[in-house]
């Protein structure tokens, strides 16, 4: 299979790196990372091992773009522009890796090609070219669109079960899921438990085991439950907590991609996960105050250090 990741950060270049192992696999990332990988190839340590070589580029005009699944594990912020690229060449399936409810804006620009995506691997760049796995999770796969209409013990569609099974291929934990409307959901609220937190606390996600830190993270899991039920989607509040639970063991060590955000002093993805809670809540006249409360502190910060 010829696959594409754009943009290819630590999640993007955990799952690129380790699809090389049998796909002929292109990384969109940033230098020094790509330069590094395009000349000594990529090297995945942790609780996963691999040294593979895919092609690796920062101009996403230079890949080729008419490949048989494209990976979008872009910031959430920056999925415009990536469908944008990607439009301009003609992807089999376009596949969303990143945070927040993304597929809707692929789909506008790239249609019905676009299916849904969740990752709970933990990965951190350690440097130009090398990146570890800090935890062994799962990916999901599956249709979006009509994801609602799902029954337990449904096939997940053809096209899924394909991507899912390349995955597989090269040692990735991946299933085909027909529901991915509330997997989504799920992993809305795993951020919302998990991110926000981590990085207002600067704390590694292990410590949400713990309380405070886990009372905290479980009231933001069951806020976004509760809005994913008005919009129709069957999570639970014990659902939802008990996602957040398994991930933050799963990821003990890991750095959340947003307390790494607010390390570095970049942007976070904020409007896309705990914000995005918020919006749809009051959208339909759910209170979500701790999802509430997190993005109102994580916007000062913004604020302050990115001026405005």
């Amino acid at each position: 299979m010829e696959i594409v990741v754009f943009g290819a950060g630590a999640l993007g270049s955990l799952v690129g790196g380790m699809l090389a192992r049998e796909h002929q696999v292109t990384l969109v990332a940033r230098d020094p990372h790509a330069r590094r990988i395009a000349g000594q190839g990529l090297r995945v340590v942790g609780d996963l091992d691999a040294h593979t070589r895919p092609r690796a580029t920062t101009d996403p005009t230079s890949a080729d773009l008419t490949c048989d699944l494209a990976l979008v594990t872009v910031k959430a912020y920056d999925t415009a522009t990536a469908a944008e690229s990607l439009a301009t060449g003609d992807p089999a399936l376009v596949c969303a890796l990143s945070n927040g409810l993304t597929e809707e804006t692929l789909a506008e620009r790239l249609g019905d090609r676009v299916i849904a995506g969740s990752a709970t691997y933990g990965a951190e760049l350690v440097g130009p070219g090398e990146v570890r796995c800090t935890g062994v999770g799962r990916i999901h796969v599956g249709e979006f669109a009509d994801a609602r209409l799902a029954e337990d013990g449904d096939a997940a569609s053809d096209r899924a079960e394909r991507v899912a099974a390349a995955f597989r291929e090269c040692g990735l934990a991946c299933e085909a899921d027909p529901r991915m409307s509330r997997r989504r959901w799920e992993k809305l609220a795993v951020n919302a438990g998990i991110n926000a937190v981590t990085a207002l606390a600067r704390v590694p996600n292990g410590a949400l085991a713990d309380e405070p830190g886990r009372a905290v993270a479980h009231r933001a899991a069951r806020e976004a439950a509760r809005v994913a039920r008005v919009e129709g989607v069957a999570l639970s509040d014990e659902e939802a907590v008990d996602a957040v639970d398994t991930v933050v063991a799963e990821t003990a060590a890991n750095r959340s991609s947003m307390r790494r955000d607010v390390e570095s002093g970049s942007r976070t993805e904020v409007d896309a996960i705990t914000g995005a809670v918020v919006d749809r809540g009051r959208d339909r006249g759910v209170d979500t105050p701790t999802n509430r409360t997190m993005a109102d502190l994580l916007r000062t910060w913004e604020r302050d250090h990115n001026g405005g």
